[in-house]
């Protein structure tokens, strides 16, 4: 499929840089070396990347059956806040769950944008994802997608204890969300892919708020 499409055309397994067999003995290398990492934190925690391994397993087959590969791709992503409250604490606590379905939705808008990218090339070879089925609607439907990721995790800061300067960098990401937007009004290619690639500020700035709060100001 990634030979179809011109943004992907030139990976290694099209080229045959790497074949199959070594992308996947590097892919079970990589499982192992993670599970080992968890084997070091407790139970609860090595349970939890059980489903992991399961979400990242399935992702990549998503888009020949759903119109929603995003939604697994966010699942996936998502997996390590309650792994990460499970490793510390050996509990999850029913708010951890807002976090997870902010970064969901964020991953969902910031993935969309990709597909955007792809969606001429996928239409031709059958390739299945949200900018397809949001159709005409995509612009709009990121900017929802947007707008319940901060309402999301705006709860999830109040149910945390998370103060004025979590608060400040949701404003800060809004206002980056406000600009992706921008970019893509025309939906051109280049412009829908400059939007995804800077997401990475909006992490950034969401990662400040947290540490600037509990340094300064936070519980």
């Amino acid at each position: 499929m990634d030979a179809g499409v011109a943004r992907t055309n030139t990976r290694p397994l099209v080229t045959g840089t790497v074949t199959e067999k070594e992308a996947m003995a590097l892919f079970i290398a990589l499982m192992l070396v993670a599970f080992i990492l968890v084997l070091f934190t407790n139970t609860l925690t090595i349970g939890l990347s059980l489903g992991a391994v399961l979400l990242a397993s399935c992702y990549p087959f998503m888009k020949r059956y759903t119109h929603l590969p995003q939604v697994v791709l966010g699942a996936a992503f998502s997996w390590g806040i309650p792994m990460a409250f499970a490793a510390q604490s050996e509990r999850l606590p029913a708010a951890l769950w807002l976090l997870y379905l902010g970064n969901l939705l964020w991953t969902v808008a910031y993935d969309t944008k990709y597909a955007m990218v792809d969606r001429e090339d996928d239409l031709k070879i059958g390739i299945k994802s949200s900018a397809i089925l949001f159709g005409e609607h995509d612009r709009l439907m990121v900017a929802i997608l947007q707008m319940l990721c901060l309402i999301c995790l705006y709860l999830g800061g109040q149910a945390f204890g998370l103060g004025l300067y979590y608060n400040l960098s949701l404003l800060v990401a809004a206002g980056l969300f406000g600009y992706h937007l921008h970019l893509i009004r025309h939906r051109q290619p280049e412009a829908c892919f400059k939007a995804f690639l800077h997401n990475n500020w909006v992490g950034m700035a969401i990662f400040a708020g947290v540490a600037l709060d509990y340094a300064v100001g936070g519980p």
